[in-house]
């Protein structure tokens, strides 16, 4: 079983964010998973592959567990407490794609989330399971769904510095950072350094 990560930016996940009636939690929701295309991995996700996986979240769910998801996601399958920000709370399917709901969280990391989205940051989800991939077809099989954690589009350095503004002033290197962000466009050699940077800074809120 191979580790699977997918990501979807704002746009392909037609993201929204809502609020509870009482105002207290917030939510984002749309596609967590493409199915019958080619995404930009190559892979294909057979719709039938995606309904059972989402059934299986639905089993998850109905049993009482929480399935938790990160800010940006880890190298493997294992969830990082110190790392959560939201919880899905449903997963469904329209079409050939599967949707998810997710419940942000009042943690670190979530309020990170939320203060993003509530400055007009545009966030995209990355979904993360497990399956087999055939090579020549790129058609996944045995697929699970382990959950879905929200991530960065790619134009999102020219978002963050809206989002982070003042913490990042207030970190060390946070004004070369902030200038590396305003650039990273211009010189696709910042970017890996920047992705870096930005991680660290984020490590740094947990403190």
């Amino acid at each position: 079983m191979a580790s699977l990560v997918e990501h979807l930016t704002y746009d392909q996940a037609r993201v929204v964010t809502e609020s509870s009636e009482d105002g207290k939690n917030l939510y984002m929701k749309g596609i967590c998973i493409q199915g019958g295309v080619k995404n930009a991995n190559q892979r294909v996700y057979p719709v039938s592959e995606i309904q059972n996986a989402i059934k299986q979240v639905h089993e998850q769910l109905s049993e009482g567990n929480s399935v938790l998801g990160e800010v940006d996601h880890p190298s493997n399958l294992r969830v990082n407490l110190d790392r959560v920000s939201h919880m899905i709370t449903e997963m469904w399917m329209d079409g050939p794609n599967g949707y998810g709901k997710l419940k942000i969280l009042p943690t670190p990391m979530g309020n990170l989330v939320k203060t993003m989205l509530e400055s007009g940051v545009k966030l995209g989800v990355s979904s993360r399971g497990s399956g087999e991939v055939n090579e020549s077809s790129g058609e996944v099989n045995n697929f699970e769904i382990v959950t879905v954690d929200v991530v960065a589009q790619p134009s999102a350095p020219n978002a963050y510095p809206k989002a982070i503004y003042e913490g990042l002033m207030n970190m060390n290197g946070g004004q070369q950072l902030f200038n590396m962000a305003a650039e990273v466009n211009e010189d696709q050699r910042v970017q890996k350094y920047l992705t870096e940077s930005i991680k660290r800074f984020i490590n740094e809120l947990k403190l």
